[in-house]
């Protein structure tokens, strides 16, 4: 690592006023930042420690139609949730799928979302369920808050506070994992409302994360899996690297949104 000077604030002004230095680099989790650090491949001047503000920012709760998720709750409590587990299973369940046991009880959903990696689990989840991303400044629908591969609208200083997603009628995700990492190959996330389908699709998409309108308009007619046997997925902007290449991920796109339907509840 290079040198860099480590804050701990302990107050989501102070932590966003340190954020707001271009050279700083927020740490919630740490799950990414820290082995990129490690290998070198990033050297920020100044650590933003979001650790002191936890007890502040963590923990689910469920109200009518909406669950909110404090943006440094860890993937385990996510996970463990009982009242989640009720309200939206499929949020639940992805949560168990990421990473191993270490980082599922480090890593935050906040970090997760922020960070926006393209094989990801919870943008899939937010875009998918139409989540509204909250900071310290604004309110931001999942369908403008994702930006390309690691970007976001996010501002220098600004924060993620919480997440709120409306609760599906049926909703369910599906990976197909690399068997080391854990990350997607290929993610989907399939989430039924009375006003239509939502299709999200993370791990294949060369700009990040993004939305399978096609899925989405046969589920919407027809929630089924015979509704989408027809619909394939066009290998174009597609990643293509040493895992995968571009037509197997458009494969594997129709193979877990097939499952992720039959999986639904």
């Amino acid at each position: 690592m290079y040198p860099f000077t480590y804050h701990r604030p302990d107050s989501i002004g102070a932590a966003a006023k340190l954020a707001a230095d271009a050279e700083a680099k927020v740490m919630a989790g740490g799950m990414t930042l820290l082995p990129t650090m490690k290998q070198r491949l990033a050297s920020p001047t100044a650590i933003v420690d979001l650790n002191g503000l936890a007890s502040d920012l963590s923990g689910v709760t469920v109200s009518g139609d909406k669950v909110t998720i404090g943006a440094m709750t860890r993937h385990a409590d996510v996970h463990t949730n009982e009242a989640l587990r009720k309200a939206i299973p499929a949020l639940a369940e992805l949560a168990g799928m990421i990473g191993d046991p270490m980082v599922r009880h480090r890593g935050t959903i906040g970090g997760s979302v922020a960070n926006n990696d393209p094989a990801a689990d919870y943008p899939s989840a937010c875009l998918a369920l139409g989540a509204t991303i909250v900071t310290d400044k604004r309110e931001i629908a999942a369908d403008d808050f994702f930006n390309g591969l690691f970007e976001t609208v996010l501002q220098p200083g600004e924060l993620i506070t919480k997440i709120v997603f409306p609760v599906p009628q049926k909703a369910a995700y599906q990976k197909f994992r690399n068997p080391a990492s854990r990350y997607a190959i290929v993610g989907v996330f399939v989430a039924k409302f009375a006003s239509g389908v939502r299709v999200a699709v993370t791990g294949a998409g060369s700009d990040g994360v993004f939305r399978q309108k096609d899925f989405e308009a046969a589920l919407s007619k027809d929630f089924s899996v015979k509704a989408i046997e027809g619909v394939k997925q066009s290998p174009d902007g597609l990643n293509s690297d040493i895992h995968a290449d571009a037509v197997y991920r458009a494969h594997l796109i129709g193979v877990m949104a097939r499952r992720a339907v039959e999986a639904a509840k």
